[in-house]
């Protein structure tokens, strides 16, 4: 027979139509498909797999069994493997020696070729997809409701509700029309290629009506969109153990699965298919050759895997599960043993079979201890993950978010794999992870920057492709790596096409797309190209009839203007522009204060009063539309410039008016602060007179509530001051509140991209992609109380702009 385990290297790329074509190659020894005859072969794989493909869900559960549960019920108990092996005729068909190095799947072959992975990752099978039009068919077939529903899908592909009503409808009205259910699961599947409960219904919907070589074909699609999937490539076995009779095609199968599956570490029900299969086929050598394979690879099932496989040596004999190879060499080593020619007397015979016999036993006993010594390796390494493992509850596509701890966990299983020497295991565990967090485009970004560092840049090529182009192909944080990505890697065309997507249709007038394309322009040497976008930008605000973020545009276009060419000038016309065109706002207002306050010509005090004036305080003529807390705070910002480059007049009244403003406003918050936390503290000195006190209390802190009187803007008051209000500290920080690059922590529930002038502060960079690409991988830490400490002096507020 052929050497089986050779496959995995030469079938693991195999296309879709190969793929295919070897299926139904052996298609006419296959069984009779009458009608029905597939959903029987469905119901093989529930009870194989105890996995419901509820159209409602991704991945379901019998009831009160959670999803972590499922992979368990599709076990089945060891001992059935080999019930009844003892009194089986023995067909031993010697196969070919177990290569280890097909331990790790033949991922070995990805860091210098991963054209075999690309072929069956999605990209190609989702580009096929996106060829059906996303409208419902045109043959007038459509009910009403499937019309209400199409809809919905076609504004916003992402509705997943909307989708899984879709296809319950259609289902229910096509009856035999099988190019309406193709349409609806293709253009379904084209924006969800994880979901492999929808490809195993999509397959047996092309059963019940098709013939078998269109099953082969969905079932082929299914595992390129959705190739590590330990349960889709059970599905498709499943299938070609009903449907064919060459068990070398259903073996390539098999080890095409385990090539992508084979390792996870809930890959048990993949395995256990192929054990169960090859010993419906009684061939004992493969099934103690697949038991040797499993053994090496930590999973959840391993205990029972080497209880199984004791019970299979203690049933079989030794013969029966050597390998050819394994055979011949012990011959070898035996007939080295018998050099003498001299026939045995009696006796000798009689001893000679006495050792013979012990030769067996140890012969056997080494055999297990291999396998011992296997099964303890990988235990051990199991250990170590153990409790990575059990942390994910949830290692199937779902559209509904992960909790925060989940996605940390990932974070932290990648760190520790990443922290070892197998770039085998490394990938095997990013794919995994991709599935569970597909909508998370921080995932994407750190698998290209890992694989980018160990140099596989086709799998990186692939893993951008993928991230932009299917699953967060709608997030605008994914096109703005890519654009940075492309643009370090010398592809100028690339990046720009990248920022023309997000500008025309990711996310229209998102700032940092903006900032982060005008700054690449400049890098290149085309100043002219870098402004023209920041004034094509402004030109589309202008024509909207409420845009907020018109002033960051102007205030960020002044402010790069003069860090790049240092054209006060210029500058200072782009921020009177934006005054006259558009509402006042505190950035508006806070970058013209900076620009005056570091210019050695004559300030602008008089306009520049009459601005603030008319932003802090409120009229019937001019309402203002700022927060009370956003005028204090600009005013405390312009007593401060005030202070420094103005008369005394002009302090006078500005002061006069920041206190007529807002010093009786923070003294009544203030005073009702100070009562709500004096009723505290008498509920606190209650229940402490019931304790005894253990230590003295410090003296640092003691008077937590108190709060600086000053207002707000007269600059860092000396340490031995008490801590100052909130609204001071953010006079000091402002900007480190929402910048206008804040959008990417917001990706644990993912949302349609909205322009950031929602959640944008003027002057702030935004973080880098190394930091944005991991915004859940700090672990949630509960508020505790820490002791205070008075804080170092600030910097100068103007000088954070400029």
């Amino acid at each position: 027979m052929e050497q089986t385990y050779s496959v995995a290297q030469s079938d693991a790329s195999v296309n879709a139509s190969d793929a295919a074509g070897s299926i139904l190659s052996a298609s006419e020894n296959a069984v009779s498909l009458a009608p029905g005859g597939i959903a029987n072969t469905g119901e093989i794989v529930s009870s194989a797999s105890g996995v419901n493909a509820d159209p409602g869900h991704i991945h379901v559960a019998p009831e009160n069994v959670s999803g972590q549960e499922i992979h368990t019920t599709m076990a089945y108990d060891a001992s059935e493997n080999v019930t009844g092996l003892a009194n089986s005729s023995a067909n031993s068909t010697q196969v070919s020696v177990y290569d280890t190095s097909l331990n790790d799947n033949d991922v070995s072959t990805i860091r210098d070729g991963s054209a075999g992975i690309i072929s069956e990752n999605g990209v190609a099978s989702a580009d096929a997809m996106e060829s059906a039009a996303m409208h419902q068919p045109s043959d007038g077939s459509v009910s009403a409701e499937e019309e209400r529903l199409w809809s919905i899908v076609t504004t916003n592909s992402l509705d997943f509700d909307a989708w899984t009503a879709l296809i319950d409808e259609t289902e229910r009205t096509a009856e035999g029309n099988i190019s309406k259910i193709r349409k609806v699961y293709d253009t379904f599947l084209a924006e969800f290629p994880l979901c492999y409960g929808y490809w195993k219904k999509y397959a047996d919907h092309e059963a019940r009506i098709s013939p078998v070589d269109k099953v082969a074909e969905v079932y082929e699609r299914a595992v390129q969109g959705v190739t590590y999937s330990v349960d889709m490539w059970l599905h498709y076995c499943v299938f070609a153990i009903g449907t064919s009779g060459d068990p070398d095609t259903i073996r390539r199968l098999f080890e095409r699965a385990l090539a992508y599956g084979g390792t996870d570490y809930l890959c048990f029900p993949l395995w256990d298919k192929y054990i169960e299969y090859e010993i419906s086929q009684q061939d004992w050598s493969h099934v103690a050759t697949i038991y040797t394979r499993v053994l090496e690879i930590p999973n959840q099932q391993l205990d029972r895997y080497f209880e199984g496989f004791k019970e299979l040596v203690a049933s079989r004999p030794l013969a029966e599960l050597r390998t050819a190879e394994e055979a011949a060499a012990a011959a070898d080593a035996n007939s080295q043993e018998n050099v003498e020619d001299v026939p045995p007397n009696a006796a000798e015979q009689s001893s000679t079979a006495a050792n013979d016999s012990l030769k067996d036993a140890e012969e056997l006993e080494k055999y297990i201890a291999i396998r011992e010594e296997i099964y303890k390796k990988a235990k051990e390494f199991d250990s170590k993950i153990i409790g990575f493992e059990t942390a994910i509850r949830r290692p199937y596509f779902h559209v509904r978010p992960l909790n925060v701890a989940e996605l940390e966990n990932w974070h932290n299983y990648l760190d520790f794999t990443e922290g070892g020497d197998d770039f085998n295991k490394v990938v095997k565990l990013y794919e995994r992870c991709l599935i569970a967090c597909a909508r998370y485009p921080e995932f994407w970004i750190r698998y290209v920057l890992c694989m980018e560092a160990s140099g596989s840049m086709e799998l990186v090529e692939n893993t951008l492709a993928r991230a932009t182009q299917i699953f967060v192909k709608r997030q605008p944080e994914i096109h703005l790596f890519a654009a940075q990505f492309k643009e370090q890697h010398g592809d100028i065309s690339g990046a720009r096409a990248a920022y023309q997507h997000v500008h025309t249709g990711i996310a229209p007038g998102l700032l940092e797309a903006i900032i982060k394309h005008a700054n690449m322009e400049n890098r290149l040497g085309k100043l002219e190209d870098a402004c023209s976008l920041y004034e094509q930008a402004i030109a589309i605000e202008k024509g909207k009839e409420h845009s907020q973020a018109l002033s960051l545009l102007f205030a960020q276009y002044s402010r790069f203007i003069f860090l790049v060419s240092r054209n006060v000038e210029k500058s200072r016309d782009i921020l009177v522009r934006g005054v006259e065109s558009a509402p006042l706002s505190k950035p508006l207002l806070e970058a013209m204060i900076h620009l005056e306050s570091i210019q050695t010509h004559p300030k602008q005090i008089e306009y520049l009063d009459s601005l603030v004036e008319k932003f802090i305080v409120p009229s019937p003529e001019n309402p203002s539309i700022a927060s009370v807390d956003d005028r204090e705070e600009l005013s405390s910002i312009f007593l401060e410039f005030l202070d420094l480059f103005g008369d005394v007049l002009s302090v006078k009244k500005a002061d006069y008016r920041h206190s007529k403003l807002f010093l009786n406003r923070r003294s009544t918050a203030e005073s009702k602060k100070r009562h709500a936390e004096e009723y505290l503290a008498s509920d606190r000195t209650k229940l402490a007179k019931s304790l005894v006190s253990t230590s003295a209390p410090s003296v640092m802190g003691a008077y937590p509530s108190s709060q600086n009187q000053w207002p707000a803007g007269y600059g860092v008051q000396p340490q031995a001051w008490p801590q100052a209000s909130q609204t001071q500290a953010q006079q000091w920080n402002y900007a480190q509140q929402a910048a206008y690059g804040s959008y990417g922590a917001s990706y644990a529930h993912p949302q349609a991209s909205v322009s950031v002038s929602q959640s944008t502060a003027y002057g702030t960079y935004p973080q880098t992609y190394q930091a944005q690409a991991f915004p859940h991988a700090q672990p949630a830490v509960a508020a505790t109380p820490v002791q205070q400490t008075p804080a170092a002096p600030s910097a100068a507020y103007y000088t954070g702009y400029y």
